[in-house]
Parts: C-alpha cells; sequence; structure tokens
C-alpha cells in the first residue's frame, strides 16, 4: 500500500472499531427495551450497523488484502479499538434492575446513542473528506452511503427523546409506570430459555460478555475500562453496594477483593464526587498488573489449572502476592504453595 492508502485503511479502520462497539451495545440495549418504536429502532439499526462493519470490513480488505485486517496493524490504537466496546459492557438487564426506574435506564440509553450516532457521523464525514483528497471514489461513496444512515438515525432518535421523557416523568413524578420488564428482549430469552432446557440468557448479552472478556485479556484494557465505566457510572452501578452513604475508612475496608475493573471505576467515580485522599491511596496501592492478563475474571478453580506444573515460579510468585493483597482465596494460595515448594522456593 501506499501512503495514502495507509491512510485510507487507518481511518476505515477506526469506522470499523465504531461499528463492532455499536453492534455490542446494540444488542445489549435490545435486552432491556419493552416491545415498541424504541425497540423497534435499535432492532432496525442493529441489522443496518452489522451490514455497515460488512461493508467497511470488506472495503479494508480490497485495499489492504485478506491479511490485512487486523486493527494493531492499520494504525489504530488498543484504546481506539476497545474503548468504544466499553460502555456496551455493563449494560445488561441485570444492571437494568438497580438503581433508576427502567424509563430513566431507557431515557439514559436514548441519549448516549445520540452521543455514539454523532461520533459516528463525524468518522464518517472525516473518511469522506479524506477519500475525496486522495481520489478515491469507491471509499468516498461508501462513506458518504452509510452517513446518510447514521444522520436518519439520529434524527429517528431525536424524535424518540420527548416521549421517553414523558414516560419517565409520568412513573417518577405521577407514579404510573409504563415500563414492563416482561415485554423487554431479556424477558423474551428468559421464556424461550425455559422451553429449551439448558438455555438460560441472552445471546446479546452474551456476546458482549465474551467480548469485555477478550478485551481484558490485552494488558492495561481491564483499568481503562473501569476508568471510563466509573466516569459514566451511578451509585447503583458500583460494586460495593451503598457506597454514597459509606465513609472513607468504611469503603477501604470493602476495596480488597476486587478486580482491577472494578477498583478503575471506583477509582474514577470517587475522583468525581467525594475525591477521599484515603480512598483513592488505598486504591492506588491495590491497583496494577494482574499476575497474567484476564487473571480477574477467571475462578479459583481456573487460576489452579493454569498453575499445575504450567507456571515458572516467578509468575508463581506473582499470583500469591496477588492473591494475598485481592481475594486471598485459599485454595489458590495452596497451589501457589505447593508450586513454588516444587521449584524449590
Amino acid at each position: 500500500m501506499n501512503q495514502s492508502e495507509q491512510k485510507i485503511v487507518q481511518y476505515l479502520g477506526e469506522a470499523h472499531a465504531s461499528e463492532a462497539g455499536l453492534t455490542r451495545v446494540l444488542e445489549a440495549q435490545i435486552g432491556m427495551t419493552p416491545r415498541g418504536s424504541f425497540r423497534d429502532l435499535l432492532e432496525g439499526h442493529l441489522t443496518e450497523t452489522r451490514d455497515h462493519a460488512d461493508r467497511v470490513r470488506a472495503r479494508i480488505v480490497e485495499i489492504a488484502g485478506n491479511g490485512g485486517f487486523n486493527p494493531l496493524s492499520l494504525g489504530i490504537s488498543v484504546a481506539e479499538t476497545l474503548i468504544s466496546q466499553v460502555i456496551a459492557i455493563g449494560k445488561t438487564p441485570i444492571d437494568l434492575l438497580r438503581g433508576s426506574g427502567g424509563e430513566e435506564k431507557l431515557l439514559k440509553n436514548a441519549k448516549d446513542d445520540c452521543a455514539a450516532e454523532s461520533l459516528e457521523i463525524a468518522t464518517y464525514i472525516a473518511l469522506d473528506a479524506l477519500a475525496k483528497s486522495v481520489g478515491d471514489d469507491a471509499t468516498a461513496k461508501l462513506a458518504r452511503s452509510i452517513l446518510a444512515d447514521e444522520e436518519r438515525m439520529l434524527d429517528a432518535l431525536r424524535a424518540e427523546l420527548p416521549r421517553l421523557v414523558e414516560a419517565v416523568a409520568a412513573a417518577s413524578l405521577r407514579g404510573d409506570p409504563s415500563y414492563d420488564f416482561r415485554t423487554t428482549g431479556a424477558a423474551d430469552a428468559v421464556r424461550t430459555a425455559a422451553e429449551s432446557v439448558g438455555k438460560t440468557v441472552d445471546d446479546g448479552v452474551q456476546k458482549g460478555k465474551k467480548a469485555a472478556r477478550q478485551a481484558r485479556r490485552v494488558p492495561g484494557v481491564a483499568q481503562a475500562e473501569g476508568e471510563v465505566k466509573g466516569a459514566l457510572a451511578d451509585e447503583d452501578d458500583l460494586a460495593i453496594a451503598g457506597y454514597d452513604g459509606m465513609t472513607g475508612a468504611e469503603i477501604t475496608d470493602r476495596l480488597t477483593g476486587l478486580s482491577q475493573v472494578d477498583l478503575a471505576k471506583i477509582d474514577a467515580y470517587e475522583r468525581k464526587h467525594e475525591n477521599r485522599t484515603t480512598v483513592l491511596g488505598r486504591i492506588q496501592a491495590l491497583s496494577g498488573s494482574e499476575p497474567w492478563p484476564g487473571y480477574d475474571d477467571q475462578t479459583a478453580g481456573e487460576i489452579v489449572k493454569v498453575l499445575n506444573g504450567s507456571q515458572d515460579a516467578e509468575t508463581t510468585t506473582a499470583v500469591r502476592k496477588y492473591e494475598h493483597a485481592h481475594k486471598d482465596r485459599a485454595t489458590v494460595i495452596r497451589a501457589t504453595e505447593r508450586e513454588l515448594a516444587r521449584s524449590g522456593r
């Protein structure tokens, strides 16, 4: 590829990362949205977004070849490829059952979607302009086509906002709720699961969780995920229940067993609100690299399997130190001691 093609592919890669992230957001949101005009809008745009991702990917392959579709080789940073997916991770039907009512959650989702659409519109405006400047008519045509879809979606979302606000007002001010969990995608999945032995959760939620776990296997992403989620969180989204009513000492006592994602999330939330040095200092002391990427997502049994005869003494020592500072699980500690004894440490 020449220099112009490399820059075009970079911008296409950024667009694809945005579409992939939005796909997961929409899948999760549909799972918590009752049947009606807003859910219809989300479902239609999910189909459209998947099509956008496929078309952008195809254009990358046309320019860079079949081996060219690798975000890290397209000049896109890890943060750029993952940050657009972070917001989706916490948007599950379980999240909807905590804190403010369903109507409020749906309105927040719609506002988030407006922001996401605005970002995508800017992305495709930039791609169109770049493609025109280097004479890439095919990419410019693709960008304009997708741009038109995104602008239509933003207009449709804006039209939904007054209705969603009215639902919030009716529920919270007049005691007339409209949200019915039984008519959500999540409830549909539960009903299907009851009829199909072994299938118990919505596929969209599972995909979001799987994407989150895979993302966290990149060093540093767990902390980045937590910081972004913390900046957007309210009290009910935190891993410590009743956080706002606690003293700094009470909070520090509960930090030990948390993952790096949850620590970073609380760090961002605390800095945004009380900004207590005792809490932030304790979080800093507990924050750091996991023994290996994805460690916090693993069960004690999974970690023990990894340790059994397959790790060097340095990694095993790191596991023991990390466990003592965090969850302090006896089965993991015993496994580290056993492996260190075998290695003569």
